[in-house]
C-alpha cells in the first residue's frame, strides 16, 4: 500500500447488516428471577468453581 492512501480497514467503513430474524424473540419476555433462584445460581456457581474440572470419558 502507498503512503498516499488512507490507513483504513474498508471492511469497518460500511454499517452492519440486520441481524437475521431468528435471532429475535417473539412473544413475552422472560419474568425476572426471584431472590430464591438467584441465591440457588449463586451458590451453584460457587460450588461449581470450586469444584475440581472432571475430564469427559
Amino acid at each position: 500500500m502507498s503512503s498516499t492512501q488512507r490507513d483504513v480497514d474498508h471492511a469497518l467503513a460500511y454499517p452492519e447488516p440486520p441481524a437475521h430474524p431468528l435471532w429475535h424473540r417473539h412473544g413475552a419476555k422472560a419474568r425476572p428471577l426471584t431472590d430464591a433462584q438467584k441465591k440457588r445460581n449463586r451458590e451453584l456457581l460457587d460450588l461449581a468453581q470450586r469444584k475440581p474440572r472432571t475430564t469427559a470419558a
